[in-house]
């Protein structure tokens, strides 16, 4: 997949996903699990990101999901750029074909009342 779409979190002081389901699971250790404490009390997204790994009752399947969650938001966003592609494209097509229908009037223009 292209770069520009690699990890959208990329920016963030956010604790990666596998500490999040870490924390969910209960393997951190203390130091750990007080880090991720502290930050969930000033991130209301990972807050909530936590507060619904917790509502799931099959936690193993949560990487999977995760992943494939992932890849389809990658898929959408791929298409979206995609379909700005082929917008580009068509103005640039439409603009040239105005192009040459604006000098052939003018030629004809040209031609006409030269005479």
């Amino acid at each position: 997949m292209n770069d520009q779409f690699a990890d959208i979190f990329t920016e963030t002081h956010c604790p990666e996903q596998s500490q999040l389901l870490a924390y969910v699971n209960g393997t951190l250790t203390p130091a750990e699990r007080h880090e991720v404490e502290l930050h969930l009390q000033d991130c209301g997204m990972c807050a909530e990101a936590v507060e619904g790994l917790q509502a799931i009752t099959e936690k193993e399947r949560i990487p999977g999901w995760l992943r494939q969650a992932k890849w389809e938001l990658l898929r959408k966003l791929r298409r979206k750029t995609h379909k700005k592609r082929e917008v580009n494209l068509y103005l640039f097509i439409a603009i040239v074909a105005l192009i040459v229908l604006l000098l052939a009037i003018g030629l004809w223009w040209g031609y006409h009342f030269s005479r």
